[in-house]
């Protein structure tokens, strides 16, 4: 029973850890100027990924790797079906040139990259198939090539704000919620990696299936959370990039690093898993060309959602 309170425990600590993180290094990138763009596209969308890097540390550590190439994949699903749906049932969400020509066909070119990758051992039977560390290496080094695009558009975009406000001494708290942030993940990941292990065993459901499901929905909270709120207040430039941005930083920077840790083995069925991710991402340009302010309306986002609920019941079936 301590287990099934540690795991709820650990996501409310992923979560609430992710916010003070974000809050403290937002506070202390603006007292030194650095542009709201950037903050968004850098601190916010690293922010909102880190619980699924944190849930990954623990489950490459613990061998646990079925929890983490889950994790990575259902959240990107989830992030894409049910979170940018529910943010356009809010409010439609129009999309602007550089995400529907460069960064939704990066997040659909990262998620081929990692199943090229992981079936790349096409010699070898396919219980051997494995993201390895050299392959870990080959993600970061498109994750780099990522944040050279992103600081190239911000620079276009926008200029740090020359008139923001100076924090000086008043670096202390924020400084403080980035430290209580992290050792909130901490705490948070391991007793959600060790609780999700141990339900799979009570329940008789596959690490895989946890993974994909109840952990890859509790780490993408933090996206729920910023993108519905930032639709309702209508930043469509957040509530999409986040999402986006996010996808291609669980697929290049968190399973990178996962990789680098420990090889992790891929089970031939997450190829499966890898289609419905770049489906989901590839439907967004679909809808867009079937309305003619460019945007995902309601209707598309119901549609969205639907789809996610479809794609839950599969994995209920296969599980």
């Amino acid at each position: 029973m301590l287990q099934y309170i540690l795991f709820a425990a650990g996501f409310f600590l992923l979560i609430k850890g992710a916010e003070l993180l974000i809050k403290g290094a937002t506070r202390i990138a603006r007292n030194y100027h650095v542009s709201d763009i950037v903050i968004g596209l850098t601190i916010v969308s690293l922010g909102t990924s880190l619980p699924e890097l944190i849930i990954n540390l623990f489950a490459s550590f613990k061998g646990n790797a079925p929890i983490a190439i889950g994790n990575i994949f259902g959240s990107n699903v989830a992030n894409v079906l049910l979170i940018l749906g529910l943010s356009a049932v809010f409010n439609p969400l129009p999309l602007k040139k550089n995400t529907i020509y460069s960064e939704i066909p990066f997040a659909i070119i990262a998620a081929l990259l990692v199943g090229f990758l992981a079936n790349a051992a096409f010699s070898d039977t396919e219980s051997h198939l494995i993201i390895d560390r050299a392959d870990g290496v080959i993600l970061l080094f498109f994750f780099m090539m990522f944040m050279l695009y992103i600081f190239k558009i911000a620079r276009k975009e926008d200029e740090p704000q020359k008139g923001s406000e100076i924090l000086g001494n008043n670096l202390k708290k924020p400084a403080f919620y980035v430290l209580l942030g992290m050792i909130m993940l901490f705490f948070g990941g391991e007793w959600v990696v060790t609780g999700a292990s141990k339900i799979a065993r009570d329940v008789g459901l596959s690490q895989d299936f946890i993974g994909l499901t109840v952990v890859a929905i509790g780490t993408s909270l933090p996206e729920l959370v910023t993108s519905v709120i930032a639709a309702k207040k209508k930043s469509v430039d957040i509530a999409v990039g986040n999402v986006i941005g996010s996808n291609i930083f669980n697929l290049l920077w968190v399973l990178g690093i996962s990789a680098l840790i420990k090889p992790l083995p891929f089970d031939v069925i997450n190829n499966i898993d890898i289609l419905v991710m770049v489906f989901s991402t590839a439907i967004i340009i679909l809808v867009l060309g079937l309305d003619r302010k460019t945007r995902i309306n309601r209707l598309s986002g119901l549609i969205f959602v639907c789809l996610y609920i479809a794609y839950l019941y599969y994995l209920f079936v296969r599980g």
